[in-house]
C-alpha cells in the first residue's frame, strides 16, 4: 500500500468534505489596465498569458510595466499563496487555467483580464491542491455549466465562488501535490530538452543551408537561382472549409498548413467531392504548397511538400510550386532565417499579412546538385523526426507523459463525498 493510500485509509476512509470555493477564499477581479498614466506609480503587471502558460509563478516571470494608483497597488497585489485564474475564453472548455504565486511578487499588480482567489486561511499546500483541481472534470464541468456568453464565454467572481471541490485532510493534499509536482517537473524537463533540441536543429539547418563555406563544406558547386527560374507557381481557387467531405478527392486548405501540416505530407486531412474537385486548381507529387496570407509575418508563406501519390486540390490564398528539385530540400530551405529575413522586407498588410506571388518568385535559393540535396535532406530528416514527430522522438514521449499525468491526476483528485460532513 502506498503512503497516499495509507493516509486516505487512516484520515478519510468514508470520503471527504466538499466545500464551495467562496467558503475557502475571496475572489477579486478589480485588476489594472495596460496603461501608463502620468503621476501614477510604475509597477509590473501579471497578465493573462502568464497565468495561461504557468503552473507556479515567482518574481522571475517577465512582466510588462504599467502605472497604478496607490489604492490599486494595495488592492491588486499578488501575494504568496494567491491563486490566479483565467475567467474568460472563446470556448467554455478553455476557461479556468490557474496558477499559484509561490512568492510575493514585488511591486506587481494583476491585470483585470484575470481573477484572484485569496484563501481566508493561508496555506500553500491547499493553494497548490486547488490549482490542480482546476485541471480536472470536477471543476471544469461546473465551469462549463456556469459560463455565460455568446461569442466569448466567462464566469463572474460570484459564479466561481459557487464551484464545489473536495477538501481532503491537509496531509492527503500534501502527498497528492508532491506526486503531481513530480509529473509536472518531468514534463517541464522534457519540454526544455525539446526546446533545446529545436534550437539546435534550427542552428544546424540554417548553417547547413547557408553555403557560406562551400569549399570546406564538401559541396562541389551550388547555383543561386530565383524561384521563377526553378519552377512555376499555380494559384489555388475556390476551396473553403465548408466544402470538406469525409472522403473524396484529397485537398489542402491554406489554414491547415499552419495548424496541421509539418514540413512534408503523404496524406491530406480533408477531402472534397469530385464535382467541386473538377473546378479546383491542383498540386501534384513533389509540389510545394504555400499559404500566402497569415495574421503574422512569422507564419506567412509557410509551406508543405506534398509527397503523396494523388494530385490534390488547393484553396485560394495558397500557391502550388511545380519544380524539378528535391521537394523536401526546398521545404527545409523555406524554414531558414534567410527566408524569414526576406519575407519581413517584402510582406504587405497590417491585420492580414500577405506575401505576393511576384515577391516569392524573386526569392533566391541555393541549388546544389540533386545528390547533395538528398544528403542534406537525410541529415535534416533525423532532426525533424526528433523534434517534431508525434509518433517517435521527444514529442511522442511528452505526449505519453502528459497522458499518464492526466490519468493519475484525475484518479488522485477523485474523492467520494462524505455526505455527513459536507451537508
Amino acid at each position: 500500500m502506498s503512503k497516499l493510500q495509507e493516509l486516505i485509509q487512516k484520515l478519510c476512509p468514508n470520503g471527504v468534505e466538499y466545500k464551495k470555493l467562496g467558503d475557502l477564499g475571496a475572489f477579486e477581479n478589480i485588476g489594472v489596465d495596460k496603461k501608463t498614466i502620468e503621476g501614477q506609480t510604475l509597477v509590473k503587471l501579471l497578465n493573462y498569458v502568464d497565468v495561461y502558460k504557468k503552473i507556479y509563478i515567482d518574481n522571475n516571470i517577465p512582466q510588462m510595466i504599467v502605472s497604478a494608483s496607490t489604492k490599486k497597488i494595495h488592492d491588486c497585489s499578488c501575494e504568496k499563496g494567491d491563486i490566479f485564474i483565467t475567467p474568460t475564453s472563446e470556448t467554455r472548455d478553455d476557461i479556468g487555467h490557474a496558477a499559484v504565486i509561490t512568492e510575493t511578487l514585488v511591486n506587481t499588480v494583476y491585470s483585470y483580464h484575470i481573477m484572484r482567489l485569496r484563501l481566508f486561511e493561508y496555506n500553500m499546500t491547499t493553494s497548490f491542491f486547488i490549482r490542480y483541481l482546476f485541471e480536472t472534470d470536477i471543476v471544469q464541468k461546473q465551469i462549463c455549466k456556469l459560463a455565460k456568453g455568446l461569442t466569448r464565454f466567462g464566469l463572474s467572481k460570484y459564479d466561481f465562488a459557487k464551484i464545489e471541490i473536495p477538501i481532503p485532510p491537509l496531509e492527503v493534499q500534501e502527498e497528492i501535490v508532491k506526486i503531481l509536482d513530480r509529473f509536472a517537473e518531468y514534463a517541464a524537463e522534457l519540454q526544455a530538452e525539446l526546446q533545446a533540441r529545436q534550437e539546435q536543429y534550427e542552428y544546424y539547418r540554417d548553417k547547413l543551408l547557408s553555403f557560406n563555406n562551400i569549399d570546406g563544406g564538401g559541396y562541389a558547386s551550388v547555383t543561386w537561382m530565383k524561384m521563377s527560374e526553378i519552377g512555376t507557381f499555380i494559384r489555388g481557387n475556390g476551396l473553403q472549409k465548408k466544402d470538406f467531405t469525409e472522403r473524396g478527392v484529397p485537398c489542402i486548405h491554406y489554414g491547415q498548413i499552419y495548424t496541421y501540416y509539418g514540413t512534408f505530407a503523404f496524406h491530406t486531412k480533408s477531402f472534397v467531392n469530385e464535382e467541386l474537385a473538377k473546378k479546383c486548381k491542383k498540386a501534384h507529387t513533389g509540389d510545394l504548397v504555400f499559404a500566402t496570407v497569415s495574421e503574422n509575418v512569422d507564419d506567412v508563406c509557410k509551406c508543405v511538400a506534398w509527397l503523396g501519390n494523388d494530385e490534390i486540390c488547393i484553396s485560394g490564398d495558397s500557391l502550388a510550386f511545380c519544380h524539378n528539385q528535391n521537394p523536401k530540400y526546398l521545404a527545409y530551405y523555406f524554414q531558414t532565417a534567410a527566408f524569414a529575413d526576406y519575407k519581413r522586407s517584402k510582406v504587405t498588410g497590417t491585420k492580414v499579412i500577405r506575401l505576393h506571388q511576384s515577391k516569392l518568385e524573386q526569392f533566391v535559393v541555393p541549388v546544389p546538385s540533386l545528390v547533395e540535396q538528398e544528403h542534406i535532406v537525410s541529415v535534416l530528416d533525423k532532426f525533424e523526426t526528433l523534434v517534431n514527430s508525434l509518433t517517435t522522438g521527444l514529442p511522442a514521449e511528452i505526449a505519453a507523459v502528459q497522458e499518464q499525468y492526466e490519468y493519475y491526476r484525475n484518479k488522485l483528485l477523485s474523492f467520494p463525498r462524505n455526505e455527513k460532513i459536507s451537508a
